[in-house]
C-alpha cells in the first residue's frame, strides 16, 4: 500500500464521517455489543444464548440474506450437537493457537456436523452451512475479540487494496492477511483523534460497542473500496 494514498483516503474518510448524523453501518457495532453481553458457551440453553448473541435492532443481513442463512444452521448445530459446537467455538476463540489452523478446523467441524445431521435426517434439504466465504468466521472472531479482528467481505478487501495501490492483491480468501492489513490501517487511524471523536458521536453508547475495535479499520476499507 502506498503511504500517500492511505493518508489521502484517511482525509476523505474524516470528511465523510463529519458529514454524518448517523453511521449507516452502526448495526455492526451493535451486534458486537450483543455478542459481548451474551456469549456464554457454558449456558444451560446454548441455543437461546447463541440466538441472543446475534441480534440487531436494524437488520439481519449480517447473518441472513436470501438463501444465505448461517445463523439458522449454527442454531441447528447448537441444538443437535451442543458439545461439539461448543468445542468448535472454544477452539476458534483460542488465541494461543494458529489462526489459519483454527479456521480450518472450524470449517471441517461445520462440514462434519452438517454431514451427521443429513445422515440422521435423510429427507432434510440442508446442504450448506454457509461458512465457506469466511464472512461469519470473521464476524465471530470480531465479536469475540473486537480489538483484534474486523468483519470481512472479499470484494471489499480486494477493492480497498487496489484503491490503496497495494501489490499482490489476493485472488482467493486470505483472512490472515486481511486482519494484518486492518491492524496496519488501524495504526494510521489511531493517529487521527478526529476519527475516534466522530465514532463517539455516531455510536449510541447503550446499544453499540464503543471500545477500541478493529471494525473501524474494516469500515475504512469499505469506504475506500466504495469510493474508488
Amino acid at each position: 500500500m502506498v503511504l500517500a494514498r492511505i493518508q489521502e483516503a484517511i482525509d476523505e474518510y474524516i470528511r465523510w464521517l463529519e458529514s454524518l448524523t448517523t453511521h449507516p453501518y452502526d448495526y455492526e457495532w451493535e451486534v458486537i455489543q450483543q455478542f459481548q453481553r451474551h456469549w456464554n458457551p457454558h449456558s444451560v440453553d446454548p441455543v437461546a444464548m447463541f440466538d441472543r448473541c446475534l441480534q440487531n435492532s436494524r437488520t439481519r443481513r449480517l447473518w441472513q440474506e436470501g438463501r444465505w442463512q448461517p445463523k439458522r444452521l449454527m442454531l441447528l448445530f447448537w441444538q443437535t450437537d451442543p458439545l461439539t459446537t461448543k468445542t468448535l467455538f472454544e477452539d476458534l476463540f483460542d488465541e494461543t493457537r494458529d489462526l489459519e489452523a483454527r479456521i480450518g478446523r472450524f470449517l471441517f467441524g461445520c462440514d462434519t456436523l452438517l454431514a451427521e445431521y443429513k445422515q440422521a435426517h435423510p429427507t432434510s434439504v440442508e446442504n450448506n452451512h454457509y461458512h465457506d466465504d469466511y464472512r461469519m468466521i470473521a464476524l465471530y472472531l470480531s465479536c469475540r475479540y473486537p480489538e483484534r479482528y474486523g468483519f470481512y467481505a472479499f470484494d471489499t478487501f480486494v477493492g480497498a487494496l487496489r484503491a490503496l495501490e497495494a501489490r499482490n492483491v489476493p485472488q482467493h480468501h486470505d483472512l490472515g492477511r486481511y486482519f494484518k492489513v486492518l491492524r496496519t490501517l488501524m495504526n494510521f487511524l489511531d493517529k487521527q483523534p478526529a476519527i475516534a471523536a466522530h465514532f463517539e458521536r455516531l455510536l449510541h453508547p447503550q446499544r453499540c460497542y464503543v471500545g477500541r475495535a478493529l471494525q473501524q479499520a474494516a469500515d475504512f476499507c469499505r469506504f475506500v473500496a466504495l469510493s474508488s
